[in-house]
């Protein structure tokens, strides 16, 4: 078999309660391609230079940069959701990431969320990196939906330039992540590799624990010839000890390799 070109990244968020430095370890250990930073409350991770340095010390590329929209993060590089984005992307360009996630507004942030697509647009068209809008889900607590995000947690029903498709929360939003993937169609530019069974709670089971398409999800992706990032994005926080959360991390890896692989047909000779 031959492996396609695709990179696979270790997302730093996968190693927490454990450090951004950690991630950067584990991941040249087990052999991914790269990582993505999630930039959050960890002051590493907030760090260019210390990022810089963990690459170099570790050799392993940065490829992509996850912007601070969380709840938690709301603080994180200013409480102007326009300056963390454009923060994020000067730490794309210096770290020579191609990529950077960013989640749509919470529905409290309003002139945010008013501007918020054609504010991407622009800044978009200021760089060479992706700018890649990634779908959300509705909030639940028991029989209770609140729509926590605008424009729309659908991302597909606005206009992006390219799209991060995250089948964690296709699983909680209880949608359908093919049909999707099918309407991000060649705007699809960035994956968070993850698994859930539909639970209200966002899972980021290891890729195969759940009932989404992630197999199919990555043969789709080698026979099409996908040139953005796979990213593992799981929750590692139940691990009892490091050596069962390198285990996971290991396992999400090699069924990574094994799908983006098994699609690929080598000519005969």
């Amino acid at each position: 078999m031959r492996i396609p070109d695709a990179k696979v990244a270790l997302s730093t968020a996968s190693v927490y309660p454990e450090s951004t430095a950690t991630a950067f370890e584990i991941a040249a250990r087990l052999g991914y391609d790269g990582v993505e930073v999630m930039v959050w409350t960890d002051p590493v991770s907030q760090d260019i230079e210390a990022l810089r340095r963990l690459s170099d010390y570790h050799r392993i590329p940065i490829l992509a940069v996850h912007a601070p929209c969380l709840l938690i993060t709301q603080r994180v590089w200013s409480t102007d959701p326009w300056v963390k984005l454009q923060r994020a992307k000067a730490a794309a360009e210096k770290l020579g990431a191609t990529t950077v996630v960013v989640h749509p507004p919470f529905r409290w942030q309003r002139q945010y969320a008013r501007d918020f697509v054609s504010g991407i647009w622009r800044m978009a068209n200021e760089t060479d990196v992706r700018f890649a809008v990634e779908n959300m889900y509705p909030w639940r607590y028991r029989d209770r939906e609140m729509l926590a995000y605008a424009p729309d947690w659908d991302v597909t029903k606005d206009d992006y330039r390219h799209f991060t498709i995250d089948l964690s929360h296709t699983a909680t939003a209880r949608t359908d992540a093919t049909q999707m993937i099918d309407r991000m169609g060649d705007r699809l530019g960035h994956v968070h590799l993850a698994d859930g069974n539909g639970s209200n709670k966002d899972e980021h089971l290891v890729p195969g624990r759940g009932t989404q398409p992630c197999a199919e999800l990555l043969e789709r992706l080698a026979r099409t010839g996908f040139d953005g990032h796979v990213v593992i994005e799981v929750n590692t926080r139940r691990a009892m000890s490091s050596a069962e959360r390198e285990a996971d991390l290991a396992e999400a890896l090699a069924f990574t390799r094994l799908h983006l692989a098994s699609a690929v047909k080598v000519p005969r000779r």
